[in-house]
């Protein structure tokens, strides 16, 4: 069979493609904090190691599934429920994380207070409470990372609905053509 969608494959295309630009600046960003909240000799909270590891699983979940369409070797239904999966760990990772960072104001934090390992070191307590905003008020740029990992968690959202109802309706493409009877090739 061949490979044609039409402008559901272009859509499918386009959403792993945002899909793994936002992983990486997420992965990128996650990993940041938990290099600075380890530095300061520190656990980093279950928030961030959390979206860190689902980000890793969902970079590369998209490398295999984007191969396999490629290939015409996707399960669509799979892949349908798979992104369903993903898409309610990610609704819970925008949730958690804008809780407490829906109410920064990154503004009115200094462009050059301290680094973020040495607000973590001072803040030690709340940390263990597990208050993120707290650490990540160092500074307007630590602010405004977090909140980027957020909004992107968000973007993330739309863009795993978006590919779980494109691959359904792949599926439901690919269904119908192997129902329709075969054309006469002589005829």
């Amino acid at each position: 069979m061949q490979n044609y969608y039409g402008a559901l494959g272009h859509l499918f295309t386009a959403a792993r493609a945002t899909q793994m630009i936002c992983l990486i600046a997420i992965i990128g960003m996650a990993s940041n904090f938990i290099a600075e909240i380890i530095a300061v000799e520190q656990a980093p909270g279950s928030l961030l190691i959390g979206t860190l590891t689902i980000t890793c699983i969902s970079t590369l979940y998209i490398t295999i599934t984007y191969i396999l369409y490629l290939d015409n070797a996707l399960s669509f239904l799979l892949s349908t429920a798979i992104d369903s999966l993903l898409l309610i760990a990610l609704i819970v990772i925008a949730t958690k994380t804008g809780m407490p960072i829906s109410y920064l104001s990154c503004a009115s934090l200094s462009n050059s207070g301290g680094s973020t390992s040495a607000f973590v070191e001072s803040v030690k307590d709340n940390l263990q409470a597990s208050n993120y905003w707290v650490w990540v008020g160092a500074s307007r740029t630590s602010c405004y990372e977090m909140k980027a990992i957020w909004g992107l968690a968000i973007a993330l959202c739309i863009l795993f609905f978006v590919s779980a109802v494109a691959t359904v309706c792949m599926w439901r493409r690919e269904k119908a053509m192997m129902k329709a009877p075969a054309k006469d090739i002589e005829g």
